[in-house]
């Protein structure tokens, strides 16, 4: 049993944490109107009213209503709005259609998160001592959830203002936290001799059931550059015909460059498009918009909102590769490595596939990340939307491989 004092000083930090996590939250969507909270302008993205409103329904279903007696739930009809994929859980409102629930209003969601944030605190003051470990391993769990949908509703949104015909920024340019760093001039090679090596989470720190059980993997020799690639060297690509030269592509990525007609990553504007001369004077060169609005390319600036496909096209350009995730995880602290998180997630050539022995999580979270292991390729790293802290060398992000709108770019690799 732990005892009382260590017990409500681990409470108390809990609960510092709780508020800063679900304040920062408020801060993401703070620059946003009402309007834009409510939008959602894909299937694959969902409005930042809705992200709000289900990570809170995640703290409201799988830790306040098992573990405080006598909880009662702000309304039942949000059960079934903002559950996301819990099967457990039963029913839920269609993914697609999320942008339909203009009801609740956002005020009636903001009084639904302050409900849930104060039943929270109950919880860590009253929490029996047999009842603790489980009470700090989901509210635990239920922070980096939404760490992830605090990326989600940056990279969501910037899709939605994508559409815009004015390209409006999702914030002014005095954020430099939310812009991508130049990378190093040169291009090196560090090299790996191959073996054994271990991989995937270890110590007694947080960490999502696919990032286990730690095991070993065999890697060949081989080679991973220091840094990422480049706007500018991607804009070389586009010019030697990358888009048009079918050799390049794997078979499901150019039926995807025919049928959408890609030319350039998304979000990239060439000096000549509409969107671009409707609300500024044309400029030379290619033009990117952010979350700052439309800028001009920065050469030295990681490349972004790539797909698995173009990522492994530039590869195959290149006459290199994109690492493996055990390559890529196995070549974090190396002497001379840079750029691995804070910039773009980087695709890597692994299938998002379970670790030799991984079991989900107990109960409800069982259905956290094991279901999706089909069909998804990894992503390392972090990128300039993921929360600070949130993420570490063994973390696995997954997306399926024609997905763009999140901030994913690559670094290469080759064989020895």
């Amino acid at each position: 049993m732990i005892p009382t004092r260590l017990r409500t000083e681990a409470a108390n930090a809990l609960l510092e944490r709780f508020r800063e996590v679900r304040g920062h939250s408020l801060d993401l969507a703070a620059p946003l109107s009402v309007e834009d909270q409510g939008i959602q302008s894909m299937p694959d993205a969902s409005p930042t009213k809705w992200h709000m409103a289900h990570t809170t329904w995640f703290f409201e279903s799988v830790l306040l209503a098992p573990h405080l007696a006598g909880y009662r739930v702000f309304d039942p009809h949000f059960h079934y709005l903002f559950n996301s994929y819990y099967e457990a859980l039963g029913p839920r409102h269609p993914r697609p259609q999320r942008g339909l629930l203009t009801r609740p209003s956002l005020a009636q969601v903001h009084a639904y998160r302050a409900h849930v944030d104060a039943a929270v605190q109950r919880l860590l003051e009253q929490a029996a001592d047999d009842a603790w470990p489980a009470v700090r391993s989901i509210l635990t769990l239920g922070l980096h959830h939404e760490q992830q949908h605090q990326e989600l509703i940056v990279t969501d949104i910037l899709h939605a203002l994508s559409c815009h015909p004015l390209l409006p920024a999702y914030r002014p340019s005095t954020g430099a936290s939310l812009r991508l760093a130049a990378a190093p001039s040169d291009v090196k090679w560090i090299e790996h001799g191959g073996g054994m090596v271990h991989i995937g989470h270890e110590g007694d720190g947080f960490s999502f059931d696919n990032e286990t059980p730690r095991h070993t993997a065999l890697l060949h020799p081989h080679a991973v550059a220091n840094r990422l690639v480049t706007c500018g060297e991607y804009a070389r690509f586009i010019a030697d015909g990358g888009y048009r030269r079918a050799a390049l592509w794997l078979s499901d990525g150019w039926a995807m460059v025919q049928a959408q007609g890609w030319q350039a990553p998304a979000y990239w504007l060439a000096e000549d498009d509409p969107r671009l001369m409707a609300h500024q004077p044309a400029a030379p060169g290619w033009q990117i918009y952010g979350l700052h609005g439309v800028r001009a390319m920065q050469p030295e600036a990681p490349v972004a909102q790539l797909s698995f496909y173009e990522a492994a096209a530039y590869a195959e350009w290149a006459g290199a590769r994109l690492p493996t995730e055990f390559e890529w995880e196995a070549a974090c602290g190396a002497p001379g490595i840079t750029q691995m998180s804070g910039h773009v997630w980087q695709w890597t050539r692994s299938s998002y596939d379970p670790y030799p022995g991984f079991r989900p999580l107990p109960g409800v979270a069982a259905e956290y990340n094991g279901k999706f292991m089909v069909g998804q390729v990894v992503l390392r790293g972090g990128s300039v939307a993921t929360p600070v802290g949130h993420t570490r060398p063994s973390y696995r992000n997954f997306f399926p491989p024609a997905a763009r709108w999140q901030f994913s770019g690559l670094r290469l690799a080759k064989d020895l």
